[in-house]
């Protein structure tokens, strides 16, 4: 499947926007492992996909480079404001449910790799560590930029997308790396 191909199957799925690039073009950043760890959302420790469970910063960016292209994806949504938590988790979970629909024709093609998605993993609610309980869904389960410190404002640059939530659209980023 060319680039073209792979970017009019994204547009298709419903992202607005869609570009692959190098892994190596990626910029990765420790410094946001700490907004893990202030754990605003609540899964740090708690979920297999999120800090410390799923690996050290160098970890996940090894895990990254280890393949050669990323199709970063993006989706917009109209949410007036940040408190509005019900419009936030939707607009999540349609990303990430476009994402897998995505994934699972680049997987049909022959591009086998692993999702970064907007938001930690919520395959499973709550998250099975918290039972100590083995993942149900490993080959599935997903981190997101944060967890893998990737410098979204310069990924976003980088592919020609909108970083900075104006105007009342807020941009969900996620990325297919294969």
């Amino acid at each position: 499947m060319k680039t073209e191909e792979i970017i009019a199957l994204a547009k298709k799925e419903g992202f607005c926007n869609a570009n692959v690039i190098s892994t190596d073009a990626i910029v990765f950043d420790a410094a946001f492992r700490p907004y893990c760890e202030e754990n605003l959302c609540g899964q740090y420790g708690a979920n297999y996909s999120c800090p410390p469970v799923c690996g050290t910063t160098d970890e996940m960016k090894e895990k990254v480079l280890a393949y050669k292209n990323a199709l970063v994806l993006q989706t917009k949504w109209e949410i007036e404001s940040f408190t509005d938590k019900e419009k936030l988790l939707m607009g999540k979970n349609l990303h990430n449910a476009a994402m897998f629909r995505l994934i699972e024709e680049m997987r049909k093609q022959g591009h086998h790799g692993f999702m970064i998605g907007a938001s930690g993993c919520s395959l499973c609610k709550p998250c099975l560590l918290t039972a100590g309980i083995p993942c149900r869904f490993p080959e599935l389960r997903y981190s997101c930029m944060s967890a893998y410190c990737i410098y979204v404002k310069k990924l976003a640059e980088s592919c020609g997308m909108d970083y900075d939530y104006k105007d009342g659209i807020l941009p969900y980023f996620g990325a297919y790396i294969f």
